[in-house]
């Protein structure tokens, strides 16, 4: 569509991987329609994953007022709303705002179907491909160039990594909830029969596990867990001769950067359709045939079983072969 001048607002609030997975369409937006002027609502703790991007052209935060967030987008007269999160929050939005707006199909019924009686009657459809079908009605489509990730400045390798890692595998340890980890036990066998330089990736949270598997794999492993800000890991991602990771934002990040790619599945499952979007070389690594699998569309603190058959029976070997090709 040509010569239209709009003024769009998407809404997405959390988390990173989600919001990394709404790049298409922020992209497809901008580029595909003349004139655009587009605006993200997020919140502020997921600053850093939109503020380099060149194709949103101011970004809202919802801080401690909804209220006050409704009042600061109405000045803005905007002629859509793009919902790509769609809960009881972003309806009120939209209804105090008044304007036409598409949002994005959850699909939690069929999800609640596969968690709960293992019905798989998902679409085979990626949720990116999903986020885009909320603005076909504007005759956008999807241009097929996967995921981006902007990073706020280029760092340089040698101040963040010493001279033994300049040529790594990165091993993203963490993920928001412990189903979807592997046990450390695990990770520290795994990093042990890495062959080269390992870098460890994952938040503070993470800092604890991490220094037992940097103590017991091996001095080939360099422990970043806590040490680097969102964006420095998404550069040390960018630079990774490859990314072994769990279901987490920094494995969509990945993706964004097209490294080849090891994704370790636990209780989560690809079929929810938030595996790696348009990466040339991903591997996915899971348990197949588990009765109990997945118990849940995000993930717990313990396994509900109590066993955590979705990890502990992972095959090793396989995720260190894949590491090693």
């Amino acid at each position: 569509m040509k010569d239209i001048k709009l003024k769009i607002l998407i809404i997405r609030f959390s988390s990173i991987g989600d919001i990394v997975l709404t790049s298409p369409v922020i992209r497809c937006l901008k580029e595909q329609l003349e004139g655009l002027e587009l605006h993200y609502l997020t919140k502020k703790s997921y600053e850093t994953v939109l503020t380099g991007n060149p194709h949103i052209d101011k970004i809202h935060y919802l801080e401690k007022s909804l209220s006050d967030c409704i009042t600061e987008l109405k000045k803005e007269k905007f002629d859509y709303v793009i919902d790509l999160h769609h809960n009881l929050r972003t309806l009120w939005i939209k209804t105090k705002l008044g304007v036409r707006s598409s949002s994005f199909d959850k699909l939690n019924r069929q999800k609640w179907l596969l968690v709960n009686f293992k019905m798989n009657v998902l679409p085979p459809v990626h949720i990116v491909d999903r986020y885009l079908q909320t603005v076909e009605f504007l005759g956008v489509k999807n241009d097929s160039k996967g995921l981006d990730y902007f990073l706020l400045k280029q760092y340089n390798l040698t101040e963040l990594l010493p001279a033994s890692h300049q040529k790594f595998i990165a091993v993203v340890i963490g993920a928001q909830h412990a189903t979807k980890r592997l046990p450390v036990n695990k990770l520290t066998e795994l990093c042990g029969k890495i062959n080269g330089p390992v870098v460890l990736l994952g938040g503070p949270e993470d800092k604890v596990q991490s220094e037992e598997i940097t103590q017991a794999a091996g001095i080939h492993v360099f422990n970043g867990c806590g040490r680097f800000k969102l964006d420095e890991s998404a550069f040390l991602i960018s630079r990774a001769d490859k990314v072994v990771t769990h279901d987490t934002g920094l494995m969509h990040i990945a993706a964004a950067f097209n490294k080849p790619i090891v994704s370790v599945w636990g209780n989560t499952v690809p079929e929810f359709g938030m595996y790696p979007y348009k990466a040339d070389h991903s591997q996915i690594i899971q348990v197949n045939g588990l009765s109990c699998r997945p118990c849940s569309k995000i993930g717990f603190n313990n396994c509900p079983k109590g066993h955590f058959k979705c990890m502990n029976l992972i095959d090793l070997n396989q995720i260190i072969k894949e590491s090693n090709a």
